[in-house]
């Protein structure tokens, strides 16, 4: 089965996760020391034949290091520290910055302006905890619900929200971005993330050419065996460039913390929608997509020999995902649906365009509802919502990023 090519397995991202303090004339040093790290490790990764689309710094939350006293001296900083990474030369990959997490609601306020004044240098994320009596922190809900409309009327189209997320049951060392954050006490590490649809379309592909049996148990269990060795294989195969890549150099910054297995679906590979009608599912939202997104998570949690940070899980990105983006057109699935997935696959519901007027009440009881199954069910669920300035529901969006697809907004009940 040909699933060893490199160019079906690529490699999303080399996070970086490092630790800022209130001495700006350190942010340089510490900032190059990460990207040359993930540079190097990048071009090893390169000469084996595995392509590497980004890579990505993050920091502990953003108030132990920027001034939060109000919003002009945050944007001082941030400016300092946009500067910083624009200066440096990243042989045209792409470098990504997370500014970590908002934890009161003054620091929440800010990064509308923040995200507003520098987009994909100011990913950030907030992280709602329960309280003393096992419930959500609603305080803390509804000020990000306003953080969300506000970044929806102050960027274009609404675009703005795609730098920001709110977190449920998520741990530190998440690679994938805007859910990234990082703890200070944990020092510098390094994460993998996979972008791995290419890989499980080819592997489904090439055994239902030559598949005899019929039996529906018989098939789901070789779906399952098969996509675990493919992506075993090449997690195993990164492992190694990384670990020889170590061995020469001894004296790395960044401690290697593990990987995610998450297929990360993108503009750029094959819609995670076509691994399901491989799988007999006839369009995703259809009966048994549920079963489905379950064997798939166990495919993402098999990896073996490494550990798994992260998501690794299955994510369903509504708007990176040209198949996704075209249900929403076709009526496939709604909000209603992503939410029962949620339960069975990792990511909760991301970067889904919703009507420009959504309430900050309904936005909120959106979130609650996800984080009352992130903490029932014990898994890592977010809420990235757009809403989208002007659009009602079904009506289809026009987003100019290249990171995003255009798609129907979807009705929030």
């Amino acid at each position: 089965m040909n699933y060893q090519s490199t160019t079906l397995c690529k490699l999303r991202t080399i996070s970086t996760f490092l630790v800022l303090d209130k001495n700006r004339h350190c942010w340089s040093t510490e900032i190059q020391k990460a990207a040359d790290f993930c540079l190097s490790l990048a071009s090893q990764f390169t000469e084996q034949g595995y392509q590497v689309q980004s890579i990505r710094i993050v920091s502990n939350a953003f108030a132990e290091y920027l001034n939060t006293q109000d919003i002009n001296t945050a944007k001082a900083d941030l400016y300092y520290l946009s500067e910083l990474l624009n200066t440096i030369k990243s042989d045209g990959l792409r470098i990504r910055f997370a500014i970590g997490e908002a934890k009161t609601a003054h620091e929440i306020s800010l990064l509308p302006e923040l995200i507003q004044s520098y987009g994909d240098l100011c990913n950030a994320c907030v992280n709602v905890p329960l309280n003393e009596d096992g419930l959500l922190d609603n305080q803390l809900i509804e000020e990000a619900a306003r953080a969300v409309v506000k970044i929806s009327a102050i960027t274009p189209r609404g675009e703005g929200n795609f730098n920001f997320t709110v977190n449920f049951n998520c741990q530190p060392l998440i690679p994938y971005f805007p859910a990234s954050y990082h703890e200070k006490e944990l020092g510098n590490q390094y994460v993998i993330g996979f972008e791995t649809p290419d890989l499980l379309v080819q592997v489904l592909n090439d055994f239902n050419q030559s598949r005899r049996v019929n039996q529906h148990h018989e098939f789901f269990k070789d779906y399952e065996q098969l996509m675990s060795e493919a992506l075993q294989y090449h997690v195993t195969a990164v492992n190694k460039i990384r670990n020889d890549f170590e061995q020469k150099n001894h004296h790395n910054d960044f401690t290697f913390a593990g990987v995610d297995s998450s297929a990360a679906p993108s503009k750029d590979c094959a819609s995670m929608v076509e691994v399901y009608k491989q799988m007999g599912i006839p369009y995703f939202g259809a009966s048994g997509t549920v079963e489905a997104s379950a064997l798939l998570t166990r495919v993402f949690k098999s990896v073996k020999e490494m550990p798994l940070v992260g998501f690794s899980g299955l994510m369903l990105a509504v708007t990176e995902d040209r198949g996704l983006a075209q249900g929403t057109i076709d009526g496939d699935f709604d909000i209603r649906a992503l939410l029962t997935y949620s339960a069975v696959c990792g990511i909760g519901l991301d970067t889904v365009p919703i009507p420009g007027d959504t309430s900050i009440a309904k936005i909120s009881a959106l979130m609650r509802d996800t984080g009352t199954m992130a903490y029932r069910l014990n898994k890592p669920l977010t809420v990235r919502v757009f809403p989208v300035p002007g659009l009602k529901a079904g009506e289809l969006t026009a987003f100019e990023s290249d990171d995003l697809c255009n798609c129907a907004v979807l009705t929030v009940p």
